[in-house]
């Protein structure tokens, strides 16, 4: 085997770092206040702890069908600015603004409408001890209120997503760290009444979330429509909302899966923790606590994987598939090497981190062994989530529909559902099967990968 296909040289690493730092920066920061406010939201209680990670779980629903009806149009925004089309990236940016709106109708309707039952539904399982009327109060107080938040997310995703894509991601993480270092100031003064202000507890802790995703937003668009000679996709973009039938048919096509993957990719996710909490209600608090240490360390795979769709979708709409093939190699390899390297620290430090909430033995004790699991399967993590950007970045889009939502609807979940309804074990061994199941994406990703199905150029196909 030749190792050096598989590493990069200095200006491979520094245009990929060039992309992913700012990405890990502006993630990694959210992510951490994120634990921060997980941690103070705790002091409160476990209940009120577990209400806003259940709220939280149906929030990351939406979030994710956000990225994934914008996932599509970004194909293209990468791609036709490869091309060195900026009239491309501006019907691109134009599509994304309509499908936005749509989205966030949809999500602030449903939410309303049936929050309540979709929160009542993660409090089945057995509790010693637990409040499930103050986890159900928790919840539905936080998600009242985030609801507003969902405004100001959307806009910003439309705005930062095309950035991106145009190598422009110094400034949406400026934004970022702006609003976390905010959202973390008015968690502590609304959460627990300091500086003069009312305590409002876990609405605290929500409205300081959504105060801070306006000042991103603020930023990002100001920002956007302020350097035009910068973003030249920008000019003109609001004359206008046409978009070319073509053009519509076409993200439709490529888009339309990877919208209806993210869904259910997000919505199994959400399923697999609704099966892990039968098993109790402490175990809702543990995957809380798990989830939001593991999502911290992930940033770097995450930004990695978004590297590979950037900088191989501009690759491929150059027209370059040799050179594509090659940097999407290193690219994965590198991945993988990051989340081995995270995923260590991860279950090296496992039983320090639960110690920082307010919490039962119990709960801390669950929560390490899910971060020790977790760590162990970063790697396997990071080469599914590099294999889907690449198969994405081709415009494969109903390829990653197989490989990402109907894996997690015809394996990951029915695997929870048979062995925590027919098995005796502990909830530890469902998690660390419920993981491991994943080991066969990575065959599957290997065999796309190898045969090269993602190697396309989209915005210069013909019909």
């Amino acid at each position: 085997m030749n190792i050096k296909k598989f590493i990069g040289d200095r200006n491979f690493y520094r245009t990929v770092f060039a992309i992913a730092v700012p990405i890990m920066i502006q993630n990694g920061i959210t992510n951490f206040v994120a634990l921060l406010d997980n941690i103070m939201v705790g002091q409160l209680g476990t209940e009120q702890m577990s209400g806003t990670a259940v709220a939280n779980q149906l929030m990351f629903v939406y979030n994710l069908c956000v990225f994934g009806l914008l996932a599509g149009p970004g194909i293209f925004g990468a791609q036709f600015f490869g091309k060195g089309s900026n009239e491309g990236v501006r019907n691109v940016f134009r599509f994304k603004i309509i499908i936005g709106v749509i989205a966030l109708a949809g999500g602030i309707t449903l939410l309303s409408f049936f929050g309540d039952g979709l929160i009542n539904s993660y409090l089945t399982g057995e509790s010693q001890g637990g409040d499930r009327d103050l986890i159900f109060r928790s919840g539905k107080e936080y998600i009242s209120i985030m609801l507003v938040g969902l405004i100001p997310f959307t806009a910003t995703q439309i705005y930062a997503s095309t950035l991106r894509e145009t190598n422009c991601t110094i400034p949406p993480m400026f934004a970022g760290l702006a609003a976390v270092l905010i959202n973390l100031a008015l968690d502590w003064a609304l959460i627990f009444g300091k500086l003069g202000l009312p305590q409002m507890g876990v609405k605290g802790a929500a409205l300081a979330t959504v105060i801070a995703r306006f000042v991103e937003c603020a930023i990002v668009i100001v920002y956007t429509h302020a350097k035009r000679g910068r973003n030249d996709f920008i000019r003109g973009v609001f004359r206008s909302m046409k978009v070319p039938r073509e053009l519509v048919v076409k993200i439709a096509i490529s888009g339309l899966p990877l919208a209806v993957n993210e869904f259910f990719w997000s919505s199994g996710m959400a399923k697999l923790n609704q099966c892990y909490s039968q098993k109790g209600l402490e175990v809702v608090a543990a995957t809380n606590i798990s989830s939001t240490i593991f999502n911290l360390f992930n940033v770097v795979y995450i930004a990695l994987g978004s590297a590979v769709g950037i900088i191989v979708g501009q690759i491929l709409g150059s027209g370059d598939m040799k050179r594509a093939k090659d940097t999407d190699t290193k690219l994965i390899a590198f991945s993988i090497a990051a989340g081995a390297l995270t995923g260590g620290i991860m279950a090296a430090f496992s039983g320090v981190f639960p110690m920082f909430y307010e919490t039962t033995e119990q709960v801390r004790g669950l929560a390490s062994e899910f971060i020790i699991i977790l760590g162990i399967f970063t790697p396997v993590q990071a080469f599914i989530n590099a294999a889907y950007f690449t198969l994405r970045s081709g415009g494969q889009t109903y390829v990653t529909l197989i490989f990402d939502s109907v894996f997690m609807w015809i394996i990951s979940v029915p695997t929870a559902m048979l062995l925590v309804k027919f098995t005796s074990f502990d909830i530890t061994m469902i998690f660390f099967i419920c993981q491991a199941v994943d080991i066969i994406k990575v065959a599957i990703g290997l065999f796309l990968l190898k045969k090269g199905v993602w190697l396309r150029n989209i915005v210069s196909e013909k019909k």
